[in-house]
């Protein structure tokens, strides 16, 4: 069987693997269709969900797939957990593509959570008026905090439920350090609240804060899946792709 790839995407770091690998294998990048218009890469797209584990394997059979990279984002951990059962069940070969976290420097004053529910409970107590840069499916969980203002950042309009005393900005980074700058001081922003991404897209506002002496509340990303090949740059990525082509 030729080599077929499977990209699960969303990222800029799975757009970067399907531009390296492109002309060198056939392959398809997968992307869940959460946001309205999404940057797309190189190759053969397809958007949309699978049906869980069962309906991703009996898809990668149709489509003969013989290689998975999942390069979905870090906290995209539902649709991680099927491409692992669903490689399982194929044997097909599985990597998981992931962006180091960030990681705190001198100046920070970080705050880290397990869930977005601790983070939503911890942020009374430490400031009123919050830079919510956790995506728009993260709103339910601060909708009762009605003490705190929230500038939500969000690629799309978010829908209800979601925090009473709230203004959407619609953006789409990368982000620059003045650009942040500028925001944080402009809305009178006391506390961030972000999820642990990583990357250098949305990292300014994290400079930002440094600059400007003001906390973050930093929700941990879910562990990697335990027996699985990881790889922490698309380098690594194509190296391990590379070496199940030669086969």
């Amino acid at each position: 069987m030729s080599p077929r790839l499977l990209i699960i995407g969303g990222t800029d770091e799975a757009r970067r693997l399907a531009l390296a690998v492109q002309g060198r294998v056939d392959m398809i990048s997968s992307l869940a269709g959460r946001v309205s218009s999404p940057r797309l890469p190189v190759g053969e797209v397809r958007i949309g969900g699978f049906g869980g584990p069962d309906g991703l394997a009996a898809w990668l059979r149709a489509e003969r797939i013989t290689m998975i990279v999942d390069a979905s984002h870090p906290f995209a951990a539902r649709m991680t957990d099927s491409a692992v059962k669903a490689a399982d069940g194929t044997g097909i070969p599985l990597l998981v593509l992931r962006r180091p976290g960030w990681a705190p420097e001198p100046g920070d004053d970080w705050r880290w959570t397990a869930t977005l529910e601790e983070a939503a409970e911890r942020l009374p107590r430490i400031g009123t008026r919050a830079f919510l840069t956790t995506g728009r499916r993260s709103l339910p969980a601060f909708t009762h905090l009605d003490d705190v203002w929230f500038l939500a950042r969000s690629v799309d309009t978010p829908e209800p439920p979601f925090p009473r005393q709230m203004e959407v900005l619609l953006s789409r980074g990368p982000y620059t350090r003045e650009g942040e700058l500028h925001l944080l001081r402009a809305h009178h922003i006391d506390v961030i609240v972000t999820k642990d991404s990583g990357g250098t897209m949305t990292s300014a506002k994290l400079t930002a804060a440094r600059e400007l002496g003001l906390p973050v509340v930093v929700v941990r990303r879910p562990p990697p899946p335990p027996g699985v090949p990881t790889a922490a740059t698309v380098a690594e990525a194509v190296t391990w792709l590379d070496g199940l082509i030669a086969r």
